[in-house]
């Protein structure tokens, strides 16, 4: 029985522990809408520490100072409505707004990346389960035919064993009765 052997070959089993990022590797060339330049990735730092408790409570702590001294009469460079505070906290506004845009464009860029590496990923994973059931099938209808070989191979051996003894039986047959019969007219001349 001739069978369609078809060449699988499964993914190799130690890529995968090895290399975790091995999909994410073809998105390493794309660069974000701003650069990767060094202010890029400055001003998407800076734009992260505005997020952050330091940045909050070493603000807090500024502001409570810079009040203080100007209440308190310890100097007199922002008096009571804070008019060089507000300006302070418009000027850092007008920064950080654009400055936390940019960090976001630049995340989803990377999330975006990410999202098309696991898709690859989950694609692979697919595509190799599947490989692996063809396979599987395969090695299926190879173990049946051979099931079947063996089962007709193991009829054939009984057809001829029961050929054998049949010939045996005959034979024995015809060698007693030859030998019978030669003994009898052996043991008649004496």
């Amino acid at each position: 029985m001739e069978t369609e052997s078809k060449e699988i070959k499964p993914a190799p089993a130690t890529d995968a522990p090895n290399n975790y990022y091995r999909f994410h590797l073809p998105h390493l060339h794309l660069f974000s809408v701003f650069g990767n330049d060094w202010f890029a990735l400055k001003a998407e730092a800076f734009a992260r520490f505005f997020g952050t408790p330091v940045f909050l409570v070493a603000q807090t702590v500024i502001v409570a100072i810079w009040i203080a001294l100007n209440v308190l009469g310890y100097t007199k460079f922002d008096v009571y409505p804070f008019i060089l505070l507000n300006l302070a906290f418009s000027l850092q506004a007008a920064y950080a707004a654009p400055l936390i845009l940019l960090a976001q464009t630049r995340q989803a860029d990377r999330d975006k990346a990410h999202a098309d590496a696991d898709a690859q990923h989950r694609e692979a994973l697919a595509l190799a389960a599947e490989q692996r059931q063809t396979l599987a099938a395969q090695q299926s209808r190879q173990v049946f035919e051979l099931l079947q070989q063996n089962t007709q191979l193991t009829e054939l051996v009984k057809d001829l064993s029961q050929r054998i003894e049949t010939l045996t039986v005959e034979m024995h047959k015809k060698l007693f009765k030859t030998t019978s019969s030669h003994d009898f007219y052996d043991h008649s001349d004496h």
